[in-house]
């Protein structure tokens, strides 16, 4: 069952992706919304994370685990990073975002914990190396052979995908800042003050741990790959970069956000060290940053006032404690359930399972899932425009 969920996960994510560069993608936005399926898409995210911190390390230290082949067990880290580039895609919509109701607070923890991990990564001097997903990488379902693959080759599959999975939750962060005015004020409140974001971005803004230097070449992480920088392209904003000053512009001028934020000595030592990095050439390439500008060196020379305190009931996340505690002190047990029922499938198993996933990334079955092209309710020729109105007819022309 788990399996069949996965794949229909897949499925959307390449349809979102496809729909995305079509330009079709309020199709499947108005899907997920309609049938609310943004809560149930976080909470299996968070599950998997879950399962990723709690289970998956003692599945790696248990004697009997001897797995085949990584197959099954990747499929399972790789359902997070096809949930969250799912996400990633469809919560760029106003109407996306407010579907999530409470979950978006579950949503804003998770993204948290991601760029923590990625600040922390950063600072200590490492640098995320993403093993990238292909199509033509599943092994040939007639090849499959029983080699045993150590735990530590497992550990090393996940770690290195959990970059790119960090990255995504930078631009889902970003999206959610864009909808600060129609966020619950719970969500506004978690974001500056209990996880102090604006200051977590700076981190991020300092240490730019999507880039690096290699063998005195400049490489920085674009497009899911990391390439060599020419000097004279040094200076150019890259998007994640892009991301980050557009969530501190989010969190840092819109007046409720000003409002409820504490700026008090250490917050505004952290954001005056945004002042060094708005040169003119950044400037240049994203203009709002002037702004930004304007309000720090206004700080420098200001005392701010005290945010003010409202006595108010708030919400907080559960899916994440609501699933520890469910599991609290299972997680040895679960780990031998899957050893021995999930994650040791026979030879032929094996094979179904991987003739399964290449048929999922088969070119035919992508060509499938796109979307037919709208077309205009009078003459029947495909639409480009569609009605304001009502949202669900389309029209070649006005």
């Amino acid at each position: 069952r788990w399996l069949q969920q996965h794949e229909c996960v897949e499925k959307l994510n390449m349809l979102a992706v496809l729909s995305a560069s079509a330009g079709e993608e309020q199709l499947l936005t108005e899907l997920l919304v309609t049938c609310a399926k943004i809560p149930v898409l976080i909470w299996e995210l968070i599950s998997v994370e879950i399962w990723k911190h709690k289970v998956f390390p003692v599945l790696c230290r248990l004697e009997d685990f001897k797995p085949r082949s990584t197959l099954p067990i990747y499929m399972v880290v790789h359902h997070e990073a096809s949930i969250i580039n799912l996400l990633e895609t469809v919560f760029f919509y106003k109407e996306v975002c407010e579907s999530a109701e409470d979950s978006i607070l579950d949503l804003i923890d998770y993204c948290h914990r991601k760029l923590t991990l990625l600040a922390a990564r950063s600072t200590n001097g490492q640098t995320g190396t993403l093993a990238e997903f292909r199509p033509e990488d599943l092994p040939s379902p007639s090849s499959m052979q029983a080699v045993l693959v150590p735990p530590q080759e497992l550990q090393k599959q996940a770690e290195a995908i959990e970059f790119e999975i960090s990255l995504k939750a930078l631009s889902v962060l970003r999206f959610i800042t864009d909808q600060v005015e129609s966020l619950p004020l719970s969500a506004l409140t978690r974001m500056l003050n209990t996880h102090n974001l604006p200051c977590l971005l700076v981190q991020l803004v300092e240490h730019c741990p999507w880039s690096c230097w290699e063998a005195g070449k400049l490489k920085k992480f674009e497009n899911g790959t990391w390439h060599v920088v020419p000097p004279e392209d040094r200076v150019k904003m890259t998007k994640l970069d892009g991301q980050v000053w557009i969530a501190l512009l989010n969190l840092l001028l819109s007046p409720e956000c000003r409002r409820k934020y504490h700026f008090d000595g250490f917050n505004k030592s952290q954001l005056l060290k945004l002042r060094v990095f708005l040169t003119d050439v950044l400037i240049d390439q994203l203009p709002n940053l002037v702004e930004m500008q304007r309000f720090l060196n206004h700080l420098a020379l200001t005392e701010a006032a005290p945010p003010k305190k409202d006595l108010i009931l708030e919400q907080v996340p559960v899916i994440w404690d609501h699933i520890l505690k469910k599991n609290a002190g299972k997680w040895e047990a679960i780990a031998k359930h899957q050893v021995k029922h999930v994650f040791s499938p026979t030879e032929e198993e094996l094979k179904q399972q991987a003739r399964r996933w290449a048929q999922t990334y088969s070119l035919d079955m992508m060509e499938a899932l796109i979307p037919d092209k709208p077309r205009c309710r009078v003459c029947g020729m495909e639409a480009a425009k569609r009605c304001s109105h009502c949202r669900n007819e389309w029209y070649c022309s006005r």
